[in-house]
C-alpha cells in the first residue's frame, strides 16, 4: 500500500510522519474543515514535467496556485507544465489527489514554496488518507529547494 512506502521514506529520511483517516472530501478547503486546519495549511504536492520528458515536485500552499514564471525561474528553464493524470501516475506511482513526494516511485526533485511552515497535512498516496508531518523537517529531508514559486 502507498501509506507503507510513504512512511518508510520518512522513516529514512528522518521525517517523522502523522497518518490520520478522514472522509472523502469534495474539495481542499473541505478537507482542511475535516482536518480542523486552514487550507494553506494543507500543501499541494504537484507534479511538474519539465521540456525534456523529466519531472519535478512542487509543494504549495493550499490556498495558493503556481506562479509559473517564478517556478520556471527557481528551475532555471523556460517551460514546464502539469502532466496528463496517467503520465503523472506514470511518474509518481501516485494518483492526482493523493500524490506526495515521500515515497514516490521516482524521487524528483522537491521545490517548495517559500510560505510552507509550521505542522502541515499533505497527501499520502491514497484517498482518504493524510499525513501530518513538521513543514522544516520535510523541506530539508527532502533536500528541497525553498523559493517563492506561489501567487
Amino acid at each position: 500500500m502507498s501509506r507503507e512506502r510513504v512512511l518508510q521514506d520518512a522513516r529514512e529520511r528522518g521525517i517523522d510522519v502523522e497518518l490520520v483517516e478522514r472522509p472523502a472530501a469534495e474539495s481542499l478547503e473541505a478537507a482542511a474543515a475535516l482536518l480542523g486546519l486552514e487550507p494553506r495549511q494543507i500543501v499541494k504536492s504537484l507534479v511538474v514535467k519539465r521540456s525534456d520528458g523529466s519531472f519535478l515536485f512542487a509543494l504549495i500552499p493550499g490556498d495558493r496556485q503556481i506562479a509559473w514564471p517564478k517556478l520556471r525561474a527557481a528551475v532555471g528553464v523556460n517551460k514546464l507544465q502539469l502532466p496528463s493524470a496517467e503520465a503523472a501516475l506514470a511518474a509518481t506511482g501516485y494518483e492526482r489527489g493523493t500524490i506526495t513526494p515521500l515515497g514516490s516511485s521516482t524521487a524528483w526533485p522537491v521545490f517548495a514554496d517559500s510560505r510552507i511552515g509550521g505542522r502541515i497535512a499533505m497527501g499520502v498516496g491514497e484517498h482518504g488518507l493524510s499525513a501530518f508531518v513538521d513543514a522544516e523537517s520535510l523541506i530539508e529531508g527532502l533536500s528541497a529547494t525553498v523559493a517563492d514559486i506561489a501567487s
